[in-house]
């Protein structure tokens, strides 16, 4: 089972929802506060964090690059580019394990990064 929190400041239920759509029975979403989503990361009681923001990387990835490191972090979205669907399953091939992205970004960043994840593991 992979575990993914939901973070940032965003359409965290949106989130939430498409995840769960996506994901099935082999992805567990929990949603928290960016803090909290991050530390259970951290504390390895989740695999992923997500998050959505205006920019993609502040309120989406602020406490996560705090917390888990620059390196293990990436914003996929950003209000002026998108990573494409090569450039998203390459970070989590090389082990990004935080996510953040901007809100109308959502749909599209999810509907590559679910399915990566789900192969990666």
């Amino acid at each position: 089972m992979i575990r993914i929190v939901i973070g940032g400041q965003l359409n965290k239920k949106a989130i939430e929802s498409q995840v769960k759509k996506l994901g099935g029975n082999q992805i567990e979403v929990m949603v928290k506060s960016d803090l909290d989503a991050v530390m259970t990361v951290k504390n390895n009681k989740a695999d992923y964090y997500i998050g959505a923001c205006e920019t993609g990387s502040g309120g989406a990835l602020a406490m996560a690059i705090a917390l888990l490191g620059k390196d293990k972090c990436v914003t996929l979205a950003s209000p002026s580019k998108s990573k494409n669907k090569e450039e998203i399953e390459k970070e989590v091939n090389e082990g990004k394990i935080a996510f953040g992205f901007t809100a109308p970004s959502t749909k599209n960043i999810l509907n590559v990064l679910i399915p990566a994840i789900i192969n990666k593991n």
